[in-house]
C-alpha cells in the first residue's frame, strides 16, 4: 500500500458514521457459532501429548537458512491450538522453517502445523492458510496467538481441522522472528505460505498422520491473507512444483495495493496504509521510509512496529500524507516501482480459483476484487466468482468460510470445475 492522499476529500462516503478497524476484526465468537452451524462438531478430546521437541541447529537462524533448502524445517517443537482460550484436540507444533525473502534471498520463518487427531486414509488432504492482518510486533504472531486462545481466525481454521485436513500456518516474515514483519510484500507472503506447507509435508511428526508429499494442497486466505494466498497461486508453479495444489481460495484480496490506499484515504482504516510502507521499507531498506517521516509519522512507525493491530489501527487512523510525512515517497520511481510489483493478476496461477469479496467492503474495494477475477480469467485461468451483496470485510470472512472450503474439498476430491468466468 501507498500513503492515503487527499486526493478523495474526507474518504468514501459514510466513513465518519464508521468505527475505528478494531469494531470489524473477525471475532472469534461469531466465527466458532459459524462453524458449529456448519460443520459437525468435533468428539471432545484431549489436547495432543507433547511429544519429542526437534533441537534446532547451533547456528544463527540466518545460517541455518542459508544452508538450508526453501521449506526445511530449522526447528520444530510441540504447541497448542485454542479457540477462545480453550485447547482443541490437535496436534500442533509451532516451527522454524527455511524461506526466500522478497528479493530472493535465503530466511527463516515461524509457523504452526496443524493435524486434527485420528487416523487418515492415505495422504492427509494439507491447507496451507494465511491470516489476515494481526499487526507487525512479534507477539501478534499467529503461532503465539494460537497457544493463547486469541487468536481471530482460529475457529475458521478449525473448520479445516473438522473435515480432517492438516493446516499449515505461516507467521509471515519478521513477525516472530528477528527483522521487521515484510507486511504486504507479496512475494515475501507468497513464498512464505508456500514454504510452510513443504515444511508441513517434511516434519516427521507430521508424516507420520498422513502428511506426506503426495497429500493434496489447498491454498487459503482473506485480506492480506487474501493477497498472501493470491502470491501463493501466482507463484505455485514455479517455485514450489512439486507440491500438489488442487486450488487457491482467497477472498477480500488487496490485488492493487495503490487502488487500496486511495480507498482509505483519510479512513479510519488509514493506519493500515503506514504499516504496508513500513512492510515495504523492512523489505526493501533502500528505500528509506524514515527520510520521509515527520516527527510525527515516526511515532507512530514506532507503535506499529511494537504493536498489533488494535494499537495500530488507533494510532494512524485518519492520518494522511501531509500528516505523517515532510515529502511524498509516492512520487519517488523507488517507491512506485516497489508497489506496481505487488500487482496481482499479471500471471496465471495454473489451477483453479475461487475468489470472494463483499460488496460492502469497507477496506478493500469491491471493483479491486472483480479485476483480480478479470485478469486471470483474461489470462485463461479458471476462476469460481463468488460476490456478497451488502457484506462488509469482516464479515464477509465469516459468510464465505465454509463456502470456499466446501469449494476445496471438491477440487481435493478430484471434481473438476470450470468456473464462472463467462457469466
Amino acid at each position: 500500500m501507498q500513503f492515503p492522499t487527499r486526493s478523495r476529500g474526507t474518504g468514501k462516503a459514510g466513513a465518519s458514521g464508521r468505527g475505528s478497524i478494531r469494531g470489524k476484526a473477525v471475532t472469534a465468537l461469531a466465527v466458532t457459532a459459524l462453524c458449529a452451524s456448519g460443520l459437525a462438531a468435533a468428539p471432545a478430546a484431549a489436547a495432543a501429548p507433547a511429544g519429542p521437541t526437534s533441537a534446532a541447529p547451533a547456528t544463527s537462524a540466518k545460517t541455518a537458512a542459508s544452508a538450508a533448502a526453501p521449506g526445511d524445517v530449522i526447528s520444530s517443537e510441540p504447541t497448542e491450538f485454542k479457540v477462545l482460550g480453550v485447547p482443541t484436540p490437535t496436534h500442533a507444533w509451532k516451527i522454524q522453517y527455511s524461506s526466500t525473502d522478497a528479493k530472493g534471498q535465503a530466511n527463516t520463518v515461524s509457523g504452526t502445523v496443524l493435524v486434527p487427531l485420528g487416523e487418515s486414509d492415505g495422504p492427509r488432504p494439507l491447507v496451507t492458510y494465511a491470516l489476515g492482518t494481526v499487526g507487525i510486533g512479534d507477539q501478534c504472531a499467529p503461532s503465539t496467538q494460537f497457544a493463547k486462545g486469541t487468536a481471530n481466525e482460529a475457529a475458521l481454521i478449525e473448520g479445516a481441522l473438522l473435515r480432517g485436513w492438516a493446516v499449515a500456518v505461516t507467521d509471515y516474515e519478521g513477525l516472530g522472528t528477528p527483522g521487521t514483519h515484510t507486511y504486504t510484500v507479496g512475494r515475501a507472503a507468497g513464498t512464505a505460505v508456500l514454504d510452510v506447507a513443504r515444511a508441513a509435508q517434511r516434519l516427521p511428526e507430521a508424516q507420520e498422520k498422513g502428511v506426506t508429499a503426495e497429500s493434496p494442497v489447498g491454498i487459503m486466505g482473506y485480506s492480506q491473507g487474501g493477497q498472501a494466498s493470491g502470491w501463493a497461486a501466482e507463484l505455485s508453479s514455479s517455485y514450489a512444483p512439486e507440491l500438489q495444489v488442487k486450488g487457491t481460495a482467497s477472498g477480500g484480496v488487496p490485488a492493487d495495493l495503490p487502488k487500496v490506499a486511495e480507498y482509505n484515504d483519510g479512513d479510519a482504516e488509514a493506519g493500515l496504509v503506514l504499516m504496508s510502507a513500513i512492510g515495504h521499507d523492512a523489505a526493501y531498506p533502500e528505500l528509506g521510509l524514515d527520510g520521509y517521516l515527520n516527527d510525527e509519522g515516526k511515532r507512530i512507525a514506532g507503535i506499529m512496529k511494537d504493536g498489533c493491530l488494535a494499537e495500530s489501527s488507533e494510532a494512524g487512523a485518519n492520518k494522511s500524507i501531509e500528516d505523517v510525512t515532510v515529502s511524498d515517497p509516492n512520487q519517488e520511481p523507488d517507491w512506485q516501482q516497489r508497489l506496481a510489483e505487488d500487482k496481482l493478476g499479471t500471471k496465471a496461477p495454473g489451477h483453479p480459483v475461487y475468489v470472494y469479496h463483499g460488496e460492502g467492503d469497507e477496506i478493500i474495494p469491491h471493483e479491486v476484487g472483480q479485476q483480480l477475477r478479470a485478469d486471470w480469467c483474461a489470462k485463461g485461468n479458471t476462476v469460481q466468482w463468488k460476490s456478497y451483496p451488502l457484506a462488509p470485510h469482516a464479515g464477509t470472512a465469516i459468510l464465505a468460510s465454509i463456502p470456499a472450503m466446501n469449494w476445496l474439498s471438491d477440487r481435493f476430491k478430484g471434481e473438476a470445475t470450470e468456473g464462472n468466468c463467462g457469466s
